[in-house]
């Protein structure tokens, strides 16, 4: 089955973990067709952000980025990619600057550089997977102004789903989207756009997992077969999420 997969920075924090689940990654890759990761890099991200002493906020789920901060973020998610390549195995780490790979457009202003996905290049992903490597890609983006837009993980794992007309499943570290946040056992097997967009008008689904939930939507709008949201924490978590593990976002 081709498949992309987003495996989110919060998913990644414990490295026993976070090796186990990239050699259960990498054991994808003996399929037909290797799989798409795509990665995010959140707590490392903060980490270095407050190693530097810049200031770091989030508005609306995302994370406003200066000048100052993207370059900080870049090393982070380049060092990252190419660790998580190492992890994996045949794999090989990218951002948007290499072939052109992600370009994206400005969001609010408020944001800073902060873009929103425009274009997939699929050419470099199928040549590397016609080779057998599994492409790691970090959510850095190619700006109009030729210089770097931070896009969210959740959205550029969408953007590619949808250009490559393949399911994408969202890693994470919670089994899924939950009924009740607070209750982890209410995992909701299901979740459709009206009941998603109800969801993030009264709060229930809030914070980090509205990009995530939007994403699934607009990777389906996009021509993605399918989109779930599923346990990173488990080397287990993609197959799980596959047989019906947790939460299916449809149209």
């Amino acid at each position: 089955m081709n498949l992309v997969i987003k495996y989110g920075g919060n998913a990644m924090n414990d490295d026993a973990t976070r090796r186990a689940v990239a050699a259960a990654l990498g054991g994808l890759a003996g399929g037909e067709v290797p799989p798409v990761v795509v990665h995010g890099g959140g707590p490392f991200i903060q980490a270095a952000l407050d190693a530097a002493g810049l200031e770091h906020r989030f508005v609306r789920g995302l994370r406003v980025t200066t000048p100052e901060s993207l370059a900080v973020i870049e090393q982070v998610l380049t060092v990252l990619g190419k660790s998580l390549a190492q992890e994996i195995g045949a794999a090989v780490g990218l951002t948007g600057r290499d072939a052109e790979l992600l370009r994206a457009t400005p969001r609010e202003p408020d944001l800073g550089r902060v873009g929103r996905m425009a274009h997939v290049n699929v050419r470099a992903l199928a040549a590397l997977r016609a080779a057998g490597l599994v492409p790691v890609v970090g959510c850095l983006a190619l700006a109009p102004d030729g210089g770097l837009l931070n896009v969210n993980a959740d959205e550029v794992a969408g953007a590619v789903a949808g250009a490559l007309g393949e399911g994408v499943v969202f890693l994470t570290n919670v089994p899924g989207v939950l009924d009740d946040p607070a209750d982890p056992g209410s995992l909701l097997a299901e979740l459709t756009r009206d009941e998603a967009l109800a969801r993030i008008a009264d709060g229930r689904v809030a914070g980090g997992m509205i990009p995530k939930v939007e994403a699934a939507l607009a990777a389906l709008d996009q021509g993605a077969p399918f989109a779930l949201i599923a346990d990173g924490r488990d080397p287990a978590g993609v197959a799980r999420a596959l047989a019906g593990g947790g939460t299916r976002v449809v149209a």
